[in-house]
């Protein structure tokens, strides 16, 4: 991660910036309730008649003391006690049915956000992802979806129960006794007042504990994969990487302890509170007892009530403190709903189902600044050199963190205007940094330019739908990455449908089939994490027979054989001359035999066209090219 302002500070909140529990948040969670209004009509029927049926045994209690007892009523004895044997059989069979419609109405809910995350994840630019940590990701995605289920499953019909239960008690303990009912409410303040401030404790720490979690995913996607193992064993930092696991994973137990500790005082609050409303209660009514005023049984119906008063108001408490914590998981995966996509599909694009493979940059400019600051990322690049006096070389500034590189100007792309033509090919020379990456990045849209634009057979990239155009692209990049699956499956991701003899075909063309044949698994041997069982030169091959079977009209190709053995060089180079074949090609050159085959040569410098033209005009010019050929193309005497 690049420190300073970025994507990360955009996406992330400091304890200013949290969003609030309020009506705008809770109407937002109910819109993915909607779809589930007749499960949640369900499981609000089977509290209400639960809540309803539970108010009964207590007045079974009274008649019991009042009725049964002094008139030694045998029958209506056996009446009650059928009646309390039934009516928790009833309420329990009814919440059976409760649990089922709530759990469904939940999981679903949770069903819908987690897919709306991953969609809206998938839709988001590189930018996103080299500015954020794949752990966050992991974390929003699993930690903070389960916390919203909870919400959802658990903490909302409590809510409905108790809120239910309470209202239905407190009616019938009104009927029997409003004096002992009013000394009962009078000590509510009592379970309030602390709620509120705890509340907002359990809150605050409900967030930090979800960002330890975080980080704790975060150094664990990074140093227990393929890669970070690599170099964390390499520089010998295995004691470094332990003592930040412990250190992250200690920050999450203290949390974890001081949520304990909050929430236990909470609850002997709570607890006390209780207890002086049962006192007092009994107190009272005892009084009423003996001085006559209430019966023995409706003491007794009345105490029986006043657990289910007290029980459903600590639970709401409760509730409310767990419901404002578990609501900052629905804010955190919001955050990233809310988060824009840099690029879209217009409402009216067209779908490209067969280019032809002309391709023309007009005027085309690139900041990769200017897009992070439309899209509200606030990045403040540093001083040009220049500024402040003189001026810098052409009045461009240095940007700060970009993805791919650091470049030592604003601009990474400069008034680009040059066509290729169908079907042929096409080299990018330039140093280092010059801006060849980001240009072949803008023909996918996984970019758009700042300024001008890109045509496809005429087409504007931004009129044609992305589905498409990926559909006409193929790209072999420098890192070739592989899923841990089987070879097979790493290569139909290209193309599913396509059939054993197409895939063999691919295979064959990419000289990578013999290799693949001599495996004991042939094609369902798996590659491993990131395909590191096979060498560079395998992967690179497979990466060519994934693009060959999926047969695109246009290639881009960033050579990567300079790290390569001559044995493996020499069988990727016989697999790239038939992929190029007939199709419109733009490489990234690293060898002279591809500078030599190619119709056009393309030097860029500085984000700029600085020369175009084929290799022996170039040469004849004597300027930026002739030097590069001079010292990283010329073969070498050895060689020649």
């Amino acid at each position: 991660m690049f420190h300073g302002s970025g994507w990360w500070s955009y996406i992330s909140f400091d304890e200013k910036q949290k969003p609030q529990v309020d009506r705008a948040l809770l109407r937002r969670v109910f819109q993915y309730a909607r779809p589930y209004l007749n499960s949640i009509a369900v499981v609000l029927g089977c509290i209400l008649v639960t809540s309803v049926i539970e108010l009964v045994p207590p007045l079974l209690y009274r008649d019991l003391f009042d009725t049964v007892i002094p008139n030694r009523d045998f029958s209506r004895l056996n009446w009650l006690a059928l009646g309390m044997i039934g009516i928790p059989i009833a309420s329990n069979l009814i919440g059976v049915v409760e649990r089922y419609f709530s759990a469904r109405m939940g999981e679903g809910i949770i069903y819908d956000l987690r897919n709306a995350l991953f969609a809206h994840l998938q839709g988001m630019g590189l930018r996103f992802f080299t500015h954020t940590k794949r752990g966050e990701i992991i974390s929003r995605l699993n930690n903070d979806v389960v916390g919203a289920q909870s919400a959802v499953t658990d903490t909302i019909p409590s809510i409905v129960t108790n809120t239910v239960t309470l209202v239905t008690t407190l009616a019938v303990m009104l009927s029997l006794e409003w004096r002992l009912t009013l000394l009962s409410i009078a000590i509510l303040p009592a379970f309030i007042l602390p709620a509120r401030r705890v509340g907002r404790i359990l809150r605050d720490i409900r967030r930090k504990a979800l960002d330890y979690n975080a980080e704790m995913n975060n150094i664990v996607s990074e140093t227990l994969t393929i890669n970070g193992a690599l170099l964390v064993k390499t520089f010998g930092r295995q004691a470094r990487e332990r003592e930040r696991y412990r250190s992250t994973s200690r920050s999450v137990a203290d949390i974890g302890v001081r949520r304990a500790m909050v929430g236990r005082w909470f609850f002997m609050g709570l607890g006390i509170a209780s207890t002086l409303g049962m006192a007092l209660n009994y107190w009272l009514g005892g009084y009423f007892t003996l001085t006559g005023v209430i019966s023995a049984g409706t003491i007794v119906a009345f105490v029986a009530y006043l657990a289910r008063l007290y029980g459903p108001i600590s639970a709401l408490i409760n509730v409310q403190v767990e419901f404002i914590t578990s609501l900052v998981s629905f804010e955190r995966v919001f955050e990233y709903l809310d988060l824009p996509v840099e690029i879209e599909d217009k409402p009216d694009a067209i779908a490209l189902h067969a280019a032809r493979g002309e391709i023309r940059f007009e005027q085309v400019w690139f900041d990769y600044m200017e897009a992070n600051e439309r899209l509200g990322i606030k990045v403040t690049p540093p001083k040009a050199a220049g500024e402040n006096g003189s001026e810098s070389d052409n009045g461009r500034e240095k940007e700060e963190a970009l993805p791919f590189f650091i470049p030592s100007r604003r601009w990474a792309l400069e008034d680009l205007t040059f066509t290729i033509p169908v079907g042929s090919l096409t080299a990018l020379v330039g140093p280092s940094g010059a801006g060849k990456t980001s240009l072949t990045y803008l023909l996918p849209r996984l970019y758009d330019p700042t300024r001008g634009r890109i045509l496809l057979d005429d087409h504007d990239l931004r009129d044609v739908t992305q589905e498409s155009l990926a559909g006409q692209i193929g790209m072999v990049t420098q890192e070739t990455y592989l899923f841990h699956d089987s070879i097979r499956a790493n290569l139909l991701y290209a193309r599913p449908d396509a059939s054993e003899e197409a895939l063999v075909a691919a295979a064959r063309a990419a000289n990578i089939y013999d290799f693949i044949r001599s495996l004991p698994d042939g094609f369902e041997t798996r590659v491993g994490e990131r395909g590191y069982r096979l060498s560079g030169g395998e992967k690179q091959r497979l990466a060519i027979a994934r693009v060959v079977l999926k047969d695109p009209r246009i290639l881009i190709l960033d050579e990567a054989t300079s790290h390569l053995d001559s044995q493996s060089e020499a069988l990727i180079q016989a697999a790239l001359e038939p992929l190029m074949a007939g199709r419109t090609s733009i490489v990234i050159a690293h060898r002279l035999s591809t500078i030599l085959a190619a119709d056009q040569i393309l030097v860029i410098a500085e984000g700029r066209l600085a020369e175009r033209g084929t290799h022996a005009e170039l040469l004849a010019k004597g300027g930026l090219y002739a030097g590069l050929y001079e010292t990283q193309f010329r073969p070498q005497p050895e060689a020649a």
